[in-house]
């Protein structure tokens, strides 16, 4: 990938653009990210950049941690992810990377926990359709048939009831509608994965050359 940062999402909103249309948009804390440690292919066997994101109190980090903070002479951060950058030999540790990396018109795929929405039906779950309501049908929402007679088991695979949400979801192609350096904010077009406050990682899109 070229570029990629860590946000927070701050909620939804809309804009209007210079025809006076509403755009629909999420609004994103994006950064500012730390260069905690620089992955080389001569000591690690691979290039990438770990990048840290908001602070945290050194007395609720764990010893190892605290140690790899400072060894590199950073503030403690919440997060730390690894990015597999194409310029990773340009980042320095301790350089700040910014919401300004992107800018208004390009496209990002976003990632994030969804939300979990706990144990639910093969209807709400996979869309399933329902039985008959009517005429002494007594099967409404049930799952249905769970496959042949003859292997006696249930294929791995089957959409089943069972706990939804709450697992990664990357949506992709989002516009950068506008950025605001000074805050820290991207906003982009749509929706994206999560509640209020949910971590999550935006790249340039693999979609758009």
């Amino acid at each position: 990938m070229e570029k990629a940062i860590m946000a927070r999402k701050v909620g939804m909103t809309q804009i209007f653009d210079e025809d006076g249309l509403a755009i629909p948009v999420t609004v994103l804390e994006a950064g500012p990210c730390t260069v905690i440690d620089k992955r080389t292919v001569e000591r690690d066997g691979y290039q990438a950049v770990q990048l840290g994101f908001l602070p945290a109190k050194k007395k609720h980090l764990n010893k190892p941690l605290q140690g790899h903070f400072a060894k590199n002479g950073v503030a403690p951060v919440r997060y730390v992810r690894e990015f597999r950058l194409l310029d990773a030999d340009s980042y320095e540790v301790g350089k700040e990377v910014k919401a300004d990396l992107f800018a208004p018109g390009e496209y990002v795929d976003v990632s994030g926990v969804s939300k979990g929405k706990g144990f639910a039906g093969s209807i709400k779950r996979h869309g399933h359709s329902r039985g008959p309501m009517s005429h002494g049908s007594r099967y409404h929402r049930g799952p249905g048939s769970l496959g042949a007679i003859d292997p006696a088991r249930v294929f791995k695979g089957q959409t089943l009831p069972g706990r939804m949400g709450g697992e990664k979801v990357t949506v992709q192609k989002l516009k950068v509608v506008k950025v605001d350096p000074e805050k820290n904010l991207l906003l982009v077009k749509g929706a994206v994965p999560g509640p209020r406050g949910v971590l999550l990682t935006v790249k340039n899109s693999v979609k758009v050359g």
